[in-house]
């Protein structure tokens, strides 16, 4: 069964897409029916017939080899659902351990793909997301585009909506901030990424990127969550300052399982007893993530250390663990930065960690 790639541009009416390959809610009591790669569309409907039948929902998803088959439902017909394993083309039933349902290799054991224009993350390509942490002005964001474009990022970061700890910290330039970052996309052609902090913000930050970024303080922001899952574009979704793996993947079901399978994976560094850095990165999630999930991951070096001399051995540990891209802060005066400065690389200073990560790229077969 082949990677599912998905094209942000084409997803305007994303449930009814989705419902072509089988990305839906799978309940407490999910089964997963494999069919025999000879099996026919005719006994594929028997099946699905069969599985309505008993209470349950069927959502197919058509492999180049086989089709699999997720029985949804949170009823109590398991035994009925494991008696098809004697229907005709039927191979084999097993049921679905993990709670994280569909965005869990169980029922996708392929890598998934998520195209943002000519960027594919989850594929050999290594993506790099680069800007500042707060967009501040045009000839700031513009200035950042041109920079990281030339070192080698294809997407463009900047918040233009800000989650401060402090009420009394710059909270962004809201949509004045999407405007600019959309002149930037106009002027220098890389991708745009920026958060959005609440579900009204949904519709008019998609009006304006190509990805929307979920951050860690919203990672179990429900109603955002639901939300997203409605949207036609990636979601960049942050793990939490404490949060599990399985938290974190049960905040990408929430998105998935709403209709928008488009979820890219941050780590970047969870909250610990550590001190000398802004948070721990949890480097073992990376290749954690990538055995027991499908959706592609990349990973926050910035926001996991908190200083601009520890992004680069990190960056580099991100290529060698397995990551499918970065996201790191740049700014053209980090001294003079409204948010994150000490965090932030200057653009030389961007250039030496892009020149560092394209040296271990060919270990792990990715290219930029």
């Amino acid at each position: 069964m082949g990677p599912v790639i998905i094209e942000s541009n084409l997803l305007e009416k994303p449930t009814s897409r989705l419902q072509d390959v089988g990305f839906f809610v799978l309940g407490a009591s999910s089964m997963i029916i494999s069919m025999k790669p000879e099996a026919t569309t005719e006994q594929i409907e028997h099946v699905c017939e069969k599985i309505r039948s008993y209470g349950y929902i069927p959502h197919p998803i058509y492999g180049e080899t086989r089709t699999v088959i997720g029985a949804v439902g949170s009823g109590n017909n398991r035994a009925a659902l494991q008696a098809l394993e004697g229907a005709p083309g039927v191979e084999s039933v097993v049921a679905i351990r993990q709670p994280f349902k569909l965005v869990g290799r169980e029922l996708k054991p392929q890598k998934s793909t998520i195209r943002v224009g000519e960027v594919v993350l989850g594929s050999h390509q290594f993506v790099v997301i680069a800007g500042p942490c707060s967009v501040e002005s045009r000839e700031q964001i513009v200035a950042t585009a041109r920079a990281v474009r030339a070192a080698g990022a294809t997407i463009l970061r900047g918040g233009a909506y800000k989650p401060r700890t402090s009420p009394y910290d710059f909270q962004g330039l809201e949509e004045e901030g999407l405007k600019l970052l959309a002149e930037a996309r106009e002027t220098t052609g890389m991708r745009v990424c920026t958060e959005v902090m609440t579900p009204e913000q949904v519709e008019l930050v998609e009006r304006y990127t190509d990805i929307l970024q979920v951050g860690a303080r919203n990672m179990q922001n429900f109603a955002l969550l639901k939300r997203l899952g409605k949207a036609a574009k990636p979601v960049l979704l942050k793990r939490g300052l404490s949060a599990t793996i399985k938290e974190f993947l049960m905040s990408a079901e929430y998105i998935v399982s709403q209709g928008n399978p488009q979820v890219i994976l941050c780590e970047r560094g969870i909250r610990t007893f550590e001190t000398m850095t802004r948070n721990t990165l949890d480097i073992a999630a990376v290749p954690l993530l990538n055995e027991i999930s499908h959706l592609p991951v990349v990973v926050d070096p910035s926001h996991a250390t908190g200083k601009r001399s520890l992004v680069a051995p990190m960056a580099k540990a991100a290529v060698a663990a397995g990551a499918d891209g970065l996201i790191v802060e740049v700014h053209p005066n980090p001294e003079e930065a409204w948010s994150d400065g000490a965090q932030s690389l200057t653009f030389q200073e961007f250039e030496l960690v892009m020149e560092g990560v394209k040296k271990y790229l060919p270990l792990e077969q990715k290219h930029l």
